[in-house]
């Protein structure tokens, strides 16, 4: 199975023009949070269509910048990530959607305790499967993936803990547009493919019972 994953695409769906070869043979897409800006379900519903155009087969879940209806419009769509857990092909997705709190107040945000309960609801749905794949809008704390232009870590401490206690074999993150990147904790491979104007996509490969997943640019 072919994975393809990007995120915080805030209405920008330009460059799925430019991804006929990578797409052409993919299984499924996740759309890893901050569909729109500032946006409802209209909103996301564009997003979704554009995505869908190129790949029917979709999960999501909402970033910050999606209002908080968001969240249940995509559950109604049978597509959400947040809170939940789906087994494909043997791989267990899972996820929480929005961030960790803000110092700007934005729409969809979660003390750390919801980012921890969120996770674990989704993964008490797919606990039994393997290989896990984790998605998290907010990157975990102190890695390569939420570091902000001065330097700080602005990630989900929550996030960071569940993966050491989980261990699952990927985390797939993005909210802290600069940085796009790699890391590890533990045996889980951290990555955050930026903001999706800026050519970033993750590609998951789930063979064997392994996933290999990778951050590649158009």
């Amino acid at each position: 199975m072919k994975i393809i994953s990007f995120g915080d695409v805030h209405m920008a769906t330009r460059n799925l023009a430019r991804m006929g070869d990578v797409m052409r043979d993919c299984d499924l897409v996740i759309v890893s949070g901050d569909l729109t800006n500032f946006g409802g379900p209209a909103e996301a519903r564009k997003v979704l269509d554009d995505v869908r155009a190129a790949c029917p087969n979709v999960l999501a879940l909402p970033g910050n910048l999606d209002q908080r209806d968001v969240i249940p419009y995509l559950e109604e769509e049978g597509i959400a990530l947040h809170g939940r857990g789906r087994i494909v092909d043997g791989v267990g997705i899972f996820g929480c959607g929005g961030s960790n709190i803000t110092p700007f107040g934005t729409p969809t945000e979660l003390s750390e305790t919801e980012i921890y309960e969120k996770l674990c609801a989704g993964y008490e749905m797919v606990r039994d499967a393997r290989p896990l794949l984790m998605i998290c809008h907010t990157p975990p704390y102190e890695t390569k993936c939420d570091r902000i232009m001065s330097g700080a870590a602005v990630g989900s401490t929550a996030a960071r803990r569940f993966i050491s206690e989980v261990k699952p074999d990927v985390c797939i993150s993005g909210h802290i547009h600069e940085s796009a990147g790699v890391d590890q904790i533990g045996p889980t491979k951290v990555l955050n493919a930026g903001p999706f104007k800026g050519g970033g996509y993750i590609v998951v490969r789930a063979e064997s019972g392994r996933l290999d997943a990778r951050l590649e640019f158009l």
